[in-house]
């Protein structure tokens, strides 16, 4: 099968027209905006995360075998330290495989090192694992856990004391499709989480054509436009702990793609969340709140369903945030090689402009095939920088493409400003040097020492826990505590000024590719040492407003109340 040769002619041509001359000053002035001080250093085997992702790679190239699996920070013990799930994979060819895959749970003890607390947790490896998602769905206190398979899925309910117990036959909430990324918000502001579920394609253990050339006994991965695209499930939190599948009259049931990535976020400022999704190689999808579990899928209407040349791109993972600081959400989704990964910057308006010629992203990312990705402010001065987990979807790439690579290194970019950013990938350390098959992207702070710090998956092989060294300018962390709100505070939206100067922070529950951040909010502060005012704004609608914030702690704030516990950082 030759795998869409027209798409690399079409990036190819889209380069053509983004030449146009612009001029940018540059927020850093240190003569050297192409490195960093900060060095990035995969800690996972000396802190105890030992764990290498069973993918099942076999001779007949089932599609499962290269998309997958994610991971995710969450603090499922509450006790301020995050801790770590990885999901795994599994096999479709081979039973014997299959059995040797398991999810693994790591808590944080505290001390930069995890404790595999996985037999004792109750979470089970129960088919070929995708991604994952968490958020307090019965807002007891504890953060819950949802895990996306080729298959049934699955929903732990955290019990406490380490342990979850499988609720998905009494949640309702088992989709039986194949299933990629996930994520709670809650839609319709009642107080409690509900949740989207994107899925992929038809390919299962029984359905695999060949692709390849038979004459010559090569054997690929098949594309997924080969395959039937699948609608995405939405299923309402009823509040008594089960959920409703109003996939079909909210209208998202209608809209059938190759779903990956997901981010809920609130993009127009109308108070409502919207959901994106990357489709892989057919328009992406952004889904508007029209009415009461209504939606309509305004992608192209607002910029961001393809890219500049008008063709659908390979979107794998995605994320949401505000990285030029004007106050309006921009969007980035990673893309196959020859396609550069998409940037589209929020105009207002319910409009998106793409901004991948301008941001300085572009031609340094047509080489890779994309997948995870992070806006994050690695080196806390201020504005928000952007990482990728790359690694190619053939694992045979060079027979395909001559040079192509199968283990890709990771790529971080530095926000420099006014809306440009720069490679610094050769100075951020040894952890961005590894060559892998990079999938889920993951940030935060794992040593609450106020840096962030990455969780990378990668296929068939082990996990990156990339601890961030040499930051030296102050910051903020922010926990939220729902009251009238989801209990996660998931969907608030938070607005931190310091120096006449303000950040915006959105919470939420899953996003870049199959996996979650930490759902504490950080603001990186440079030079300054206190924040002059914290406004959080809640799904509720309620506004909190705390001022003379000093940095260099973690602040937990209930809504309602203000500030509910106050913690230096390192403790």
């Amino acid at each position: 099968m030759n795998i869409s040769g027209c798409r690399f002619v079409a990036a190819f041509i889209a380069l053509g027209i983004i030449g146009g001359r612009a001029v940018y000053s540059q927020k850093h002035a240190d003569g050297n905006a192409s490195s960093t001080n900060v060095r990035f250093t995969d800690i996972g085997g000396t802190a105890g995360v030992n764990f290498r992702q069973i993918n099942g790679a076999s001779p007949e190239k089932h599609l499962a075998e290269t998309i997958g699996s994610g991971g995710l920070f969450f603090d499922y013990d509450n006790d301020g330290w995050i801790d770590i799930l990885l999901v795994d994979g599994g096999s479709l060819a081979d039973p014997a495989i299959a059995r040797q895959a398991r999810h693994r749970l790591f808590r944080n003890r505290g001390n930069g090192t995890f404790d595999d607390v996985t037999s004792s947790s109750g979470i089970r490896h129960l088919g070929y694992g995708m991604g994952a998602c968490a958020g307090d769905y019965d807002n007891d206190g504890r953060v819950d856990l949802y895990i996306t398979n080729v298959g049934p899925n699955t929903l732990y309910r955290n019990a406490g004391g380490g342990a979850f117990t499988d609720v998905t036959r009494t949640a309702r909430v088992g989709s039986p499709l194949w299933s990629t990324g996930c994520a709670f918000a809650d839609l319709d502001k009642d107080g409690d989480l509900d949740l989207f579920v994107a899925n992929y394609v038809s390919a299962d253990g029984k359905h695999n054509p060949y692709c390849g050339n038979a004459r010559l006994n090569i054997r690929f991965y098949c594309h997924p436009l080969i395959f039937e695209p699948r609608p995405s499930v939405l299923y309402r939190n009823e509040g008594n702990g089960t959920f409703s599948d109003v996939s079909e009259q909210s209208g998202i049931g209608a809209i059938r793609g190759n779903g990956l990535g997901v981010v809920i976020a609130d993009y127009d400022d109308d108070s409502w969340p919207d959901i994106f999704v990357a489709n892989d190689s057919v328009p992406n999808v952004l889904l508007h709140r029209t009415g009461p579990w209504r939606y309509e899928d305004l992608a192209l209407r607002a910029g961001v369903a393809v890219a500049i040349d008008g063709m659908a791109r390979a979107g794998m993972g995605i994320d949401a945030a505000d990285y030029d600081g004007d106050g309006r959400l921009d969007l980035v989704v990673t893309n196959l090689d020859f396609e550069m990964f998409s940037l589209f910057r929020g105009l207002g308006g319910r409009l998106f402009t793409y901004a991948t010629p301008e941001s300085g992203i572009g031609s340094t990312t047509l080489p890779f095939v994309g997948f995870g990705a992070v806006f994050f402010d690695f080196d806390n001065d201020t504005v928000l920088d952007v990482a990728f987990a790359n690694g190619h979807m053939l694992d045979n790439p060079a027979q395909f493409r001559a040079g192509a690579s199968h283990a890709q290194r990771k790529l971080l970019f530095r926000n420099l400003g006014a809306r440009r950013f720069t490679d610094v990938t050769s100075s951020a350390g040894p952890g961005f040097a590894l060559e892998k098959v990079g999938r889920g992207l993951a940030a935060g702070d794992i040593d609450n020492d106020g840096d962030l710090d990455l969780l990378v998956t990668n296929n068939g092989q082990t996990a990156d826990l990339l601890r961030n060294d040499g930051t030296s300018g102050h910051a903020l962390v922010v926990r939220l505590i729902g009251t009238q709100s989801n209990r996660d505070g998931i969907g608030a939206r938070l607005r931190l000024t310091a120096a006449g100067r303000t950040q915006m922070r959105e919470v939420k529950a899953g996003s870049s590719y199959l996996g979650q951040n930490d759902l504490r909010q950080h603001f990186g502060l440079g030079e300054l040492t206190r924040a002059e005012r914290l406004e959080v704004k809640w799904p509720s609608g309620r506004v909190d407003v705390v001022e003379d914030l000093p940095a260099d702690q973690i602040v937990s704030i209930r809504e309602g109340s203000g500030i509910a516990d106050r913690r230096p950082f390192g403790k």
